[in-house]
């Protein structure tokens, strides 16, 4: 019964590693850009609910609603200021100007908050569980994001399926100057992509507040990137719900292996996905290239 409550305790924090890798997926699979500034925008993401919370003195739930929107909105106008003029040049500028803004962000949230680390306050749920049986546990939290990956990427997924603006998202992806020549204005759609990827990013960043401590160097120290970067490619690049299976399989091996030793966690994760990377390069759920 503890090999199967390691596998559960595993595939609750693969939902938080799937809530992180969302934007990440998206914006590859979208704009063929991968944000190195990732973690740290999460982290931002979490400043920005606890500043509502301590300035208009919102409860949490509220601020963490408010920073969502908030969040895509700024999404949206960092595409169409920064992102979209280092795409136009190429995929490797983008590359520099993440890694760029990841050194900003991380330096400005020292300058401003200095380096205290600090948490959003929920109550007794984050520390609330119910047991299963004689030794698994369950935390409400942990449920709580795990449901929240879930309903994210289903969300995700029939938006981009069912509506006029997902189908154009789509389109454009699959070939840009096709869906130009047909009227559609690239730039505003990578936009409304941006934009829903740094809401997940919001939502992920304020998870992880709710989760834990944060500090202005959480997005690296915490191997937040990594993580998601790995649940994206275990999963297949550009599947949403190959994330959701790319995290959980991430978690539960590193929840494995951290009972074998507190030591191995890393190192079995990271073993996992060098064996991913060498059997099935494409992913999971990724389907083979062939030339």
């Amino acid at each position: 019964m503890i090999w199967v409550n390691d596998i559960v305790q595993g595939v609750l924090l693969g939902g938080l590693y799937a809530l992180f890798a969302c934007g990440l997926s998206l914006m590859f699979g979208v704009m063929k850009v991968i944000n190195l500034a990732h973690g740290d925008l999460a982290v931002v993401a979490a400043y920005l609910a606890a500043g509502l919370v301590t300035v208009l003195h919102m409860p949490t739930a509220l601020s963490i609603l408010v920073s969502i929107p908030l969040f895509a909105i700024i999404g949206y106008v960092l595409w169409r200021t920064v992102l979209q003029a280092s795409l136009n040049r190429s995929v490797l500028t983008t590359l520099l100007v993440t890694f760029g803004m990841s050194i900003v962000i991380e330096n400005a949230l020292q300058q401003f908050f200095s380096a205290n680390s600090r948490s959003l306050s929920i109550g007794a749920l984050a520390t609330d569980h119910f047991n299963v049986g004689s030794q698994i546990t369950v935390g409400y939290l942990d449920l709580a994001i795990l449901i929240a990956a879930v309903v994210v990427l289903l969300g995700l997924q029939l938006f981009l399926s069912r509506t006029r603006q997902g189908r154009l998202i789509r389109a454009v992806a699959d070939d840009r100057e096709a869906a130009q020549l047909a009227g559609a204005d690239y730039r505003h759609i990578f936009g409304i992509a941006a934009a829903i990827a740094f809401g997940t990013v919001a939502v992920a960043g304020t998870a992880y507040g709710v989760y834990t401590t944060f500090d202005p160097t959480t997005g690296t120290t915490q191997l937040l990137l990594l993580f998601a970067f790995e649940a994206v490619v275990i999963g297949g690049l550009g599947s949403l719900w190959g994330t959701l299976v790319g995290g959980i399989l991430l978690g539960v091996v590193q929840d494995i292996g951290a009972q074998i030793s507190t030591a191995d966690l890393l190192l079995a994760g990271q073993l996992f996905f060098l064996l991913v990377l060498v059997i099935r390069p494409q992913g999971i759920t990724g389907s083979r290239r062939t030339a």
